[in-house]
């Protein structure tokens, strides 16, 4: 069994820092200096999170349920902070002056790995949540029967007299379980890759930093959302380049937030 690589930092006390609530876009410049000096890394990342999309949607159509396109895509919100923590790994590595490679990106998941597995595990279940009570909903306003193609599913839906309650109360679920993600995993899996803390620790420090700095992460979640949104329009494309900007970025938050 291969040891898991321990994390650079030794577990200690931590407090949280308060930020402006413009901080943000500083996170999103070093973000961006961390993606350009290692370009070739941060792309081929970012570039696998798009065929990982490609083979999502593949999937759904091949089995028939076109339907959880839309959910599933949503729920890449609450699945990227763990998807990123390769790129929390070459930031981490860039700050200490430590040469990068592709094959050092993929040990931030094994530094602190068992705890890193737990949040996953937390966060996929909340993801799979997600896809279930959106495919409960669409039963219940669409009806089981109501299955078009999906060239024609989005002309179907705007033509139903259900779709108004639908978004309505589809996106009342869908933001609940999108602040609860945001508030488990803002610092928390940077946090594991830095430290040799715990699964608890770290969701700990992420929960109190949002509470304590509640208009930063306000604007930092809504740029994520905004990014992420653009970068998956395009069919994926955009993550290419901004998985890796917000990964980066990410890094970043967690170091400027957590003492």
């Amino acid at each position: 069994m291969v040891e898991e690589a321990a994390p650079a930092v030794p577990a200690s006390a931590w407090r949280i820092r308060q930020v402006a609530t413009d901080r943000p876009w500083v996170w999103l410049t070093l973000g961006w200096r961390d993606m350009m000096a290692h370009k070739a890394i941060s792309l081929a990342y970012g570039a696998a999170m798009v065929l990982f999309g490609w083979l999502l949607v593949l999937l759904m159509l091949e089995t028939g349920v076109a339907w959880a396109i839309l959910p599933a895509t949503a729920g890449f919100f609450m699945i990227a902070p763990l998807a990123a923590a390769g790129l929390y790994e070459v930031s981490r590595r860039h700050a200490a002056g430590q040469p990068v490679t592709l094959a050092d990106a993929v040990q931030g998941f094994r530094r602190n790995g068992t705890q890193i597995s737990l949040i996953g595990a937390m966060l996929l279940l909340i993801h799979l949540v997600w896809v279930r009570v959106a495919g409960l909903l669409f039963a219940l306003f669409f009806g089981l029967n109501f299955a078009p193609s999906l060239a024609d599913l989005p002309m179907a839906m705007l033509r139903s007299d259900e779709l108004l309650g639908f978004l309505v109360i589809g996106t009342g679920f869908g933001f609940v379980l999108a602040a609860a993600t945001f508030a488990v995993s803002a610092v928390s899996i940077p946090m594991l890759v830095d430290r040799d803390v715990s699964c608890l620790e770290a969701v700990s420090a992420s929960i109190q930093a949002v509470i304590e700095n509640t208009r930063p992460m306000i604007l930092w979640a809504g740029l994520i959302v905004l990014f992420t949104g653009l970068a998956l329009a395009p069919f994926f494309l955009g993550l290419v380049i901004a998985m890796p900007l917000i990964g980066h970025a990410t890094w970043h938050a967690y170091k400027d937030l957590v003492e």
